[in-house]
């Protein structure tokens, strides 16, 4: 299967609320390899590599996020940057 690359910016109530580290666990249950963190501009942000059913389901649980979260949107675009993820990692600033 041809694996794909995406950047994924996550807007709303998304910091303070465990994001990130939902993240990589739901990341992880899907096989999705990447990094998530946190921006100056209070999104989150994602590089997200993996198998396009895997990543579709991965961008589906984005728009919602953890139980405390409000997301009010999700901006996936293609990732043509290098990745060089062999899991999925939390980037603490």
């Amino acid at each position: 299967m041809p694996i794909e690359h995406y950047k994924i910016t996550v807007k709303g109530r998304v910091q303070g609320v465990f994001f990130r580290a939902s993240t990589q666990k739901k990341a992880s249950q899907l096989a999705v390899k990447g990094a998530v963190k946190n921006t100056p501009a209070g999104d989150v942000e994602i590089i997200a590599t993996g198998e396009k059913k895997a990543l579709q389901k991965f961008i589906q649980w984005c728009h919602k996020g953890p139980l405390a979260a409000k997301v009010t949107e999700v901006i996936v675009e293609p990732f043509t940057g290098s990745v060089d993820h062999t899991s999925f990692i939390i980037i603490k600033h």
